[in-house]
């Protein structure tokens, strides 16, 4: 049930494609209040030690994320960045007639500038309005005017990068939006993996106390980093029609075709050489995360490739069976006689695709559901009127713990979205909630917890120490290596 950690046989080993998760909440750094955060995370499980190569994205790929403002479940804004990795080809004297290549990443401490880095990152931001290929695409540009970016060199040690914390911060770029009055940011780096999941025990069916007490298990990535693509915009520039509530997903697409070369030239400073590879055509989809946990344990493992390659607009017809009547309440009765809820789902179909309308002092109130749906999709739904919590006040619980600005309104770093989820898909926001389960009664005067403690849980919590309480909000990445005391 990893967050999209290697969740499709084909993206299993497309690792630099590969959505692990995708956050968007309002911005709870003080000061910024009326900005929404996008996070797309992509190529998980990074071993901090992995040279010397690490962890650089894929130049021939586009990534992007999507938002809809106007609930017919196609794009209306793009974010899309675009990667290139240059190689300097560092070489050093070894008695040879001409200095010799180095076969390092680094030649020396790294600072911003770079210069004992053998492989430079950078990276452009484009604004696409309408159709993700079709539609006007303009650049984004820096506050100094620069519409390319440098990305940090991920945390090899600290030897070479000693304060890895304020290198990175050097890479907050602020950043002018086109069409937009007020500036946002952006930053693209390495950083500790945030998701938490007792992932060994999960997979081996089930094989913990999933009905017990919620405690602080094993969280199996916690030694894991990801590399995060993230964005803060004032949200007036994403909703439409004076509508709060927008859609978001992550999506990376390649080339269609590939074609290998037997005889490789490497890239030096002055040419780019005939690499591994030649990759052409025309752009196809090949990740896509929405909400977290969908294409884990809602889509059926023949169809997961397919959701990836999918857009939300068609969704109903290709996917809207799993979702209503989704297979792991049963297989959980089979492993711990848990009686599933009835169905059609209509509670999940909600939760991820329509959006939730909810009946407040009885009235509906449109919680995170488009002022006018049109087209059902899945995605992660924001309602950016609904002001941030200070995180000291965030419950990782989300909804279910009546935090209204959490999971499934939007996703925040501490949202703990396998116990939310797990425990939702046995019933925790049907009518009946027939396991009673923890949920949150929003019919009265004041949302009220009923069934506190009832949850449906993986044994491992998030921290919230570990996490930014400014931007990019998620935490440092571990080091590669630290420094012997001597």
């Amino acid at each position: 049930m990893a967050s999209s950690h290697r969740e499709a046989p084909m993206i299993a080993g497309m690792p630099r494609v590969d959505a692990s998760d995708f956050y968007m909440f309002k911005s709870y750094e003080q000061g910024r209040g009326d900005y929404v955060t996008l996070i797309a995370n992509y190529l998980p499980l990074q071993d901090a030690y992995g040279g010397p190569n690490y962890f650089k994205l894929d130049p021939a790929a586009l990534y992007e994320i999507h938002i809809d403002n106007n609930g017919d479940s196609e794009e209306d804004l793009t974010f899309q960045f675009r990667f290139k990795n240059t190689y300097k080809g560092l070489a050093v004297p070894t008695g040879a007639a001409a200095d010799v290549a180095v076969p390092l990443n680094n030649i020396g401490a790294i600072d911003k500038d770079g210069a004992n880095l053998n492989v430079t990152e950078t990276y452009t931001l484009s604004l696409i309005r309408g159709d993700r290929r079709t539609g006007m695409k303009s650049a984004i540009a820096s506050d100094s005017g620069a519409t390319t970016f440098d990305k940090p060199a991920d945390n090899i040690g600290s030897k070479s990068i000693p304060d890895y914390a304020s290198y990175a911060q050097q890479f907050i770029y602020n950043i002018a939006i086109p069409g937009c009055s007020e500036p946002g940011r952006v930053f693209v780096g390495q950083r500790h993996d945030g998701f938490v999941v007792n992932l060994g025990q999960v997979f081996d069916l089930v094989n913990l106390n999933p009905l017990g007490a919620r405690n602080s298990g094993s969280n199996a990535i916690a030694d894991k980093n990801v590399t995060s693509l993230a964005l803060e915009v004032p949200a007036s520039c994403l909703t439409a029609n004076d509508d709060p509530v927008i859609g978001g997903w992550t999506t990376a697409s390649l080339p269609q075709s590939r074609i290998l070369n037997p005889t490789p030239t490497g890239p030096t400073a002055s040419s780019a050489g005939k690499g591994p590879a030649v990759e052409g055509g025309a752009y196809t989809q090949v990740s896509r995360l929405g909400s977290p946990l969908v294409n884990e344990v809602v889509i059926g493992i023949t169809d997961k490739d397919k959701f990836n390659a999918s857009e939300p607009k068609n969704d109903v017809d290709n996917f809207g069976t799993y979702v209503l009547y989704p297979t792991l309440p049963v297989l959980v009765n089979a492993l711990f006689g848990v009686p599933p809820p009835a169905t059609p789902r209509n509670d999940l179909l909600a939760a991820f695709v329509t959006g939730i309308t909810a009946t407040v002092n009885g009235s509906a109130f449109k919680f995170t559901a488009p002022a006018n749906l049109t087209v059902p999709g899945e995605m992660l739904r924001l309602n950016t009127a609904i002001a941030a919590e200070p995180i000291a006040q965030q419950k990782d619980l989300g909804f279910l713990a009546c935090d209204l600005g959490g999971f499934p309104n939007g996703r925040r770093p501490v949202d703990d979205v396998v116990d939310i989820a797990l425990t939702v898909a046995e019933g925790a926001i049907t009518a009946d909630n027939p396991n009673s389960l923890q949920t949150c009664d929003v019919s009265g005067a004041t949302p009220t917890v009923v069934n506190e403690g009832a949850v449906v849980n993986d044994g491992a919590l998030p921290d919230p120490a570990s996490y930014l309480t400014v931007f990019p909000y998620l935490g440092t990445p571990l080091p590669g290596a630290t420094t012997p005391s001597t």
